[in-house]
C-alpha cells in the first residue's frame, strides 16, 4: 500500500536536459545547488501488521548528498546516523501542505528506500506515522489521489 512521487515538488520539466540536473528513481540535482533523495514516509495501519508508505522526496545539505551517494551501494549503510533534510512533496490529502516538514533520513540496506521520519509536530501527517491510520483513513487516502478533482482533504 503505497503511493509515489516522481519528482521533488521543485523539478521542473526544463530541467531535464540540463546539464546540471539530474532525476533518477532514487536522486536528484537541480542546477548543482539542490539535492534530494527519494525515501518512504511509513505510517503503521492499525490493527494490522502492513503499513501505509508514502513515496517522498527530502532536500539534503550537500554534503549529506554526497555521503548518501558516496555509500549508496555499500554493505553496511544502514549503520550511517540520519541525514537532517526538509520533506520537498506535497501531499495532496493533508492540511497544512507537508513542503518543508522537518525529517530525518534513515539509510536502510542495500535495495531498500531510505526511511523518512518526520519530526514529531502536531501536523496531522506526523501525528498520522506515529499513531497510525485505520483501513478506512487508507481507503479515503486511496479515494483522494486516485480522484483528485474531488479536491484537498483538510484536516
Amino acid at each position: 500500500m503505497n503511493y509515489t512521487a516522481e519528482a521533488p515538488a521543485v523539478w521542473d520539466p526544463t530541467f531535464t536536459d540540463a546539464d546540471d540536473c539530474l532525476l533518477s528513481s532514487d536522486q536528484c540535482v537541480i542546477q548543482a545547488q539542490h539535492y534530494f533523495v527519494k525515501g518512504l514516509i511509513e505510517i503503521p495501519v492499525i490493527g494490522s501488521d502492513e503499513v501505509f508508505s508514502w513515496g517522498a522526496w527530502v532536500s539534503l545539505s550537500r554534503e549529506n548528498f554526497s555521503r548518501a551517494a558516496d555509500v549508496w551501494d555499500t554493505p553496511g549503510r544502514e549503520s550511517e546516523k540520519p541525514y537532517f533534510g526538509w520533506l520537498t512533496t506535497d501531499l495532496p490529502v493533508y492540511s497544512p501542505t507537508t513542503l518543508n516538514l522537518k525529517t530525518n533520513v534513515h539509510t536502510r540496506p542495500i535495495g531498500q528506500r531510505p526511511f523518512i521520519e518526520l519530526e514529531p509536530t502536531d501536523h496531522p501527517l506526523a501525528v498520522e506515522q506515529r499513531a497510525g491510520i485505520t483501513q478506512d483513513r487508507v481507503r479515503e487516502i486511496a479515494a483522494a489521489v486516485l480522484h483528485p478533482s474531488r479536491g484537498r482533504r483538510q484536516q
